[in-house]
């Protein structure tokens, strides 16, 4: 089993994919804004993921494997500077299979109305912040030959009006991420492209457009989890370097 850290990871796609590798009895560090939620978050993975690692051999009596260890971690990341010395007071583990950063702000706003605290903090947040945490994890992530995934959007291939600043963020995102496959050869550098996804960061978009949240419409937060977790699960003879996921149409 391997050690995970995961941004974002008390909601929406980032604790889908948390849950998705606890119950694979990998380690997980979670990282997130809220101390509270991220203990609940760890409590519940925890628990649900020790059930789920029992096993049963008929030659042998019923046994249960080591429950994962999930660890927290309180990060503001529109404050990059100051995450190297979140780090080192945490304490990394030496190696370090993963980290997907999931983690995410959205702003909505046409360009003649953006201020630079917007552009700002979306920058901060969806580019800079993955930048930084990854250059810091580089050493662990080395010696693991590990993976690097990037939770992206469909707006970091193309702009809509009114997207400028977030599609900017992740366009960037998509440039780091083919800059990194390309510098460390060693490790592998997935971007995902989501579509609409049920998350609440689809609800806040929503009613910056002034339309409905409408449940059902939209991506699972859990069907992306399994997309991002099979790209890790990949043999090691390749490498999935880019996944767009959209809505099926309803026939």
């Amino acid at each position: 089993m391997g050690t995970y850290m995961i941004t974002g990871a008390t909601g929406g796609i980032g604790a889908s994919i948390a849950e998705s590798l606890a119950a694979r009895g990998h380690d997980l560090l979670l990282v997130g804004r809220s101390a509270d939620r991220l203990a609940k978050t760890a409590t519940d993975l925890g628990s649900g993921a020790a059930a789920k690692t029992q096993t049963f051999d008929p030659a042998a009596p019923a046994s249960v494997a080591p429950a994962p260890r999930i660890r927290t971690l309180v990060l503001d990341l529109s404050e990059p500077p100051r995450i190297e010395a979140a780090l080192v007071e945490a304490g990394l583990p030496d190696r370090l299979d993963g980290v997907v950063h999931s983690a995410g702000v959205v702003e909505l706003g046409r360009v003649a109305e953006m201020e630079a605290d917007e552009w700002a903090e979306q920058l901060m947040v969806n580019l800079v912040a993955p930048a930084e945490l990854t250059r810091l994890l580089l050493p662990a992530l080395r010696a693991a030959r590990g993976q690097v995934v990037f939770i992206n959007s469909g707006s970091g291939l193309h702009a809509n009006p009114g997207w400028s600043a977030y599609a900017a963020s992740k366009h960037g995102l998509r440039a780091l991420a083919d800059s990194l496959r390309a510098e460390e050869p060693d490790l592998r550098v997935i971007s995902v492209y989501p579509g609409r996804t049920g998350t609440d960061m689809q609800r806040k978009v929503r009613a910056q457009e002034n339309a409905a949240y409408e449940p059902g419409s939209y991506i699972e937060p859990a069907t992306v989890a399994r997309v991002v977790v099979n790209a890790l699960e990949t043999p090691r003879d390749a490498v999935v370097t880019d996944l767009t996921l959209r809505r099926q149409s309803a026939v």
